[in-house]
């Protein structure tokens, strides 16, 4: 049903084989559009935008309560009246006691 391809690299311009067993996979996954870069390329652009993850600005931080044991904490979002914060320590706890 399916036969290799040879496609064309959109960053590099150099061409690249789509096989059919990559296809099947693509058909499989439900993926309706062929790569656009080769190997190479995917990996290059992969490995760059992981190391532009860590050099986003640091998450603002707001300070709570916890709900539990009473100790200050800081957390990633902004607490919201009636609804509990807990520190760190006390959140993992209430997670490994739910499962």
């Amino acid at each position: 049903m399916f036969e290799d391809r040879t496609l064309v690299c959109q960053d590099c311009g150099r061409e690249f084989v789509f096989t059919a067993g990559e296809q099947e996979f693509y058909a499989e996954k439900g993926f309706e559009n062929e790569p656009k870069r080769c190997k190479e390329c995917r990996g290059a652009r992969r490995s760059s935008s992981s190391s532009s993850r860590s050099s986003r600005a640091p998450r603002e931080m707001y300070s709570a309560v916890c709900a539990s044991c009473g100790a200050d904490t800081k957390v990633p979002f902004k607490p919201v009246d009636g609804r509990p914060v807990y520190c760190m320590d006390c959140f993992q706890a209430q997670r490994r006691a739910a499962y």
